[in-house]
């Protein structure tokens, strides 16, 4: 291990070189003018998996974008560890917030700028630079490994279930490591053991059958926008409870000795609140920023439009209006049921002056992961052999759909085994990852495979 980790250390400039060229590609999944360099970007991930020694690499077709699928068989007798990733990213916009091109690599007071450098391009590199480590100062590896790395995460995954399902025996293994989730903060380790589920949905009211002059016929048609924007506003009361019919109807209470967990975890409100630039934070009565973000269920409009929304004025009365909405779910939730009640509610009380177009996305289920298991184990050993400190097990918001999957499909347990941080602007303009936890990262995974096979 310590030869893997010097090895490491020497060339971390030459990992983060090779990180940019990654980066460079604009691998946007949600965008079909994109669809060349997803490709490009799953072949680039394959040629270096190869670069680095991995045995078998493929580049496997799917209805979608295509999967990575990578092995390194070392012996029958050591744990299997089949790693997750992606190569696609979110769309960069609005381009115009970004301090620096979202695809040209930018080092900055010690942090890599540009899309994916967190979510999830650099947190997957970790992995291929841990192995490569192992690889070039004992010629193995002290556990067999497989990747498993995506093209359609940023596009709700539509093609990774069947092909999970197709492939159980190739897919085999002890245990899944993902790198997509965060630290508490920075220079605090953690390993998240909780994650919300999704709900997302898109709706749309349709009011008159052409846009109208709002001169001419405001006042006598109903505006399919006030109409959208009377529901969403309905979705919460005044504190912030939703109020969707049956939405809370298997949400299992917070346990005090739950709540005291959370009280006693190094957050800061204040902090919390002034990083993300609101003066106040809004969360469900009687719960604190931390429950409600992490472990209680919570609905939101993502995304609204209709009408005139260029430069100057054009003053039309919208013949369409629409809106995306999430639902973050937690354990006992699932995506079916909650996106059953979110289009009663909006069939409900939908206008009689207008008709409902309702979509459901995608979904995913909540997870909560065993911490007692050997995995959990080693994996906290690593982590605090290269922080220097014990992590803490936390939960978190966002939702890794795959990670139900891998239970459901395989039987297997994921260790999330993140390293970004709230700060990192995922999904946003300017996002980066601090150089110190790709390090930190690469280091942590090295230590799991050493510590591993001994529990």
């Amino acid at each position: 291990m310590e030869n893997a980790l010097q090895y490491a250390r020497t060339n971390f400039d030459h990992f983060v070189t090779e990180l940019e060229d990654f980066l460079r590609i604009p691998s946007i999944s949600t965008d079909p003018e994109y669809g060349p360099d997803v490709q490009r970007a799953a072949h680039w991930i394959a040629d270096h998996l190869r670069h680095i020694g991995i045995q078998r690499v493929d580049v496997m077709e799917t209805p979608g974008h295509p999967i990575v699928y990578g092995e390194q068989f070392v012996d029958a007798a050591l744990p299997t560890v089949l790693v997750y990733g992606h190569y696609d990213v979110q769309p960069p916009d609005p381009l115009e917030l970004w301090d620096s091109p979202p695809f040209e690599p930018v080092i900055r007071d010690g942090k890599i700028y540009a899309r994916g450098t967190s979510d999830d391009k650099g947190q997957l590199f970790m992995h291929a630079k841990a192995a490569e480590s192992y690889m070039k100062t004992s010629g193995s590896l002290p556990v067999n490994i497989k990747y498993l790395i995506e093209g359609e995460e940023e596009n709700g995954s539509a093609s990774l279930p069947a092909f999970i399902s197709d492939n159980r025996d190739l897919l085999a293994a002890d245990v899944v490591m993902i790198s997509d989730t965060a630290l508490f903060g920075s220079g605090v380790p953690a390993i998240t053991y909780g994650l919300r589920g999704l709900a997302y949905v898109e709706v749309t009211l349709t009011g008159p059958d052409r846009d109208l002059h709002s001169g001419i016929y405001g006042g006598a048609i109903e505006n399919p926008i006030n109409a959208l924007a009377r529901l969403i506003a309905g979705l919460h009361d005044d504190k912030h409870r939703v109020l969707i019919p049956g939405f809370y109807d298997h949400v299992i209470p917070l346990k005090q000795e739950e709540r005291d967990t959370f009280a006693s975890l190094p957050f800061d409100d204040k902090e919390w609140i002034e990083d993300v630039g609101v003066s106040n934070a809004r969360t469900e009565d009687g719960f604190t920023v931390l429950e409600a973000t992490t472990a209680r269920p919570a609905i939101d409009c993502n995304g609204i439009w209709g009408g005139y929304t260029g430069d100057g004025a054009k003053t039309v009365l919208a013949s369409k209006a629409s809106a995306k909405i999430s639902a973050r779910l937690v354990p006992n939730q699932t995506p079916e049921e909650i996106t059953e009640k979110i289009r009663a509610y909006f069939e409900t009380n939908v206008p009689s002056t207008m008709k409902l177009e309702f979509r459901d996305l995608h979904g995913g289920h909540a997870v909560l992961v065993d911490t007692d298991s050997p995995a959990m184990e080693a994996a906290s050993e690593a982590m605090e052999g290269a922080f220097g400190e014990k992590p803490y097990f936390t939960r978190t918001g966002g939702s890794i759909p795959v990670v139900a999957d891998f239970k459901r499909l395989l039987g297997l347990e994921t260790v999330l085994f993140g390293f970004g941080l709230d700060s990192d602007s995922i999904h946003s303009p300017n996002e980066c990852f601090g150089l110190d936890r790709f390090q930190a990262g690469i280091e942590s995974i090295i230590r799991f495979m050493h510590i591993y096979p001994t529990k």
